[in-house]
């Protein structure tokens, strides 16, 4: 595989200046019930539909190197479909994504107990987490240069075990040609509490209905992973990648070393970097050469969750499409996994003097081959 010199990082600056701004304005809960409903954002010839199920996204279409268009993230195509769906597809997950063993922590002398949905331990903030409630509306507006939405969610002290009142917002922006930005805030109202969130889309930039992913090409910023047992609970300590099946450093397929793992690939990456929450810093890079799309993805989080879709089996999809194993790869920016179990990894902690802030860039392109670095 060619590789190719990067190009410079576009300054970015005014960017988060504009999500600041669209993701402010906390709404302290709800005067009715929001209705669920769905919402385009569209620039050029690219759109994206969301709902307020989940703050999730439901579409992403863009052309290839043809010119010809496609949906390359996984999806349904009810609502109803999405109330039901059990693998977190596109969806806003939290209050505190991935896992935390045991299903509890101990916070400032206090032990949580957190409501458990995956044997013992917690994934994706339980059994009634973001991605499963009607998230607000605060901002929409589909016209101008930055065509964005704003969804808030108040989560309240003691759901699924977390201690204190949260302010939540995600802002879903399209910026310039041919960028989409998710921007995470959060703020705790009266106490100290974790906060870790993640976006759960399923992409497959050949088309959701395309087949598997193992001949796209991945390149991972991150020379160490978050090491796991046999529950994929970390274990506190770090491993090179280096040598071994998790090695993106330089790009190659994801299906030429995926055999020699159990399932599939699942697993953290300690980004490499600047220090959370300073800047973005580049994440990966992911190439179909059959479709010449490709996705540049950055974020100011420590840590991405690679995942290639192990546990799809027979979902039924779009258009009656069914999704099985390896029919997608998730790329969730977030906090370190049971950050709040192991003090060596960054705090998840957030309280009312410090805010939660996380924010996403992807960079999508079908005109040239990926911006691939050299190692």
């Amino acid at each position: 595989m060619t590789t190719f010199l990067p190009k410079k990082m576009i300054k970015i600056s005014f960017l988060l200046c504009f999500i600041i701004l669209a993701s402010s304005g906390l709404s302290s809960g709800y005067a009715t019930k929001p209705k669920i409903s769905t919402y385009e954002l569209k620039k050029g010839d690219i759109s994206v539909n969301l709902t307020n199920w989940g703050a999730t996204i439901i579409s992403l279409v863009l052309p290839d190197k043809y010119g010809k268009l496609a949906d390359v993230v996984l999806g349904y195509d009810s609502i109803n479909e999405y109330k039901n769906d059990t693998c977190y597809i596109g969806a806003l997950v939290g209050r505190v994504a991935n896992r935390i063993g045991g299903a509890k922590f101990t916070l400032n002398g206090k032990q949580y107990k957190l409501v458990a949905n995956e044997g013992k331990n917690i994934l994706h903030g339980g059994k009634i987490g973001f991605s499963d409630v009607i998230w607000k509306v605060k901002k929409y507006q589909n016209e101008g240069p930055n065509p964005h939405i704003v969804f808030t969610y108040h989560s309240y002290d003691g759901e699924q075990g977390f201690p204190g009142d949260l302010l939540v917002t995600v802002a879903y922006t399209l910026f310039g040609r041919n960028k989409l930005v998710v921007a995470m805030k959060a703020k705790a109202l009266n106490k100290p509490t974790p906060v870790n969130l993640a976006q759960h889309t399923y992409w497959n930039l050949g088309g959701h209905n395309s087949g598997d992913i193992l001949s796209n090409y991945v390149q991972i910023f991150g020379s160490q992973i978050t090491a796991v047992d046999s529950e994929l609970i970390p274990t506190g300590k770090f491993t090179p990648v280096k040598g071994t099946p998790y090695d993106f450093l330089k790009p190659h397929s994801v299906g030429s070393r995926i055999n020699k793992l159990p399932k599939g690939y699942d697993i953290n990456y300690a980004l490499d970097g600047v220090p959370y929450g300073k800047k973005l810093k580049r994440v990966a890079v992911v190439y179909d050469k059959k479709s010449g799309r490709s996705l540049d993805l950055s974020t100011t989080a420590p840590g991405v969750q690679f995942y290639t879709g192990n546990f799809l089996k027979d979902v039924k999809g779009k258009g009656g499409f069914v999704y099985q194993a390896h029919g997608a790869l998730c790329l969730e920016t977030q906090g370190f996994p049971d950050a709040v179990n192991h003090p060596n990894f960054p705090s998840t902690i957030v309280t009312p003097q410090r805010p939660y802030k996380h924010v996403m860039l992807f960079k999508f392109s079908s005109k040239a081959p990926p911006n691939f670095s050299r190692v």
